[in-house]
């Protein structure tokens, strides 16, 4: 998604990434990695468990999310949810999602 960020600018939508790290472990990861997207923290995993993508609390990977992207239409409903396997194809599917969805 990083590198057809320019697409998603023209597409009318507003693009957010969400993990459990620190504020500031966000902003690290965003200079070093040229993340073009705003980043939300959720360190005490409360978002991820609202939206079903946090690992069980008793899971030795708890604080690691899964991979998910949630698309949210203005009113906010969810309109597609995609378990991120393929990262390389991913952005493919958003983009004509939205284009979908657009058209509607």
């Amino acid at each position: 998604m990083r590198d057809r960020s320019a697409e998603y600018g023209t597409a009318d939508c507003i693009v957010l990434g969400a993990s459990f790290d620190t504020p500031e472990e966000n902003k690290e990861f965003a200079e070093n990695e040229s993340f073009p997207f705003r980043l939300l923290a959720d360190p005490d995993r409360q978002v991820g468990k609202a939206y079903g993508v946090a690992r069980p609390d008793d899971d030795p990977a708890a604080g690691y999310a899964n991979r998910f992207s949630f698309l949210i239409d203005r009113e906010g409903v969810i309109r597609r949810v995609y378990e991120v396997t393929d990262t390389a194809g991913h952005a493919d599917a958003v983009l004509e999602d939205l284009e979908e969805l657009r058209a509607a």
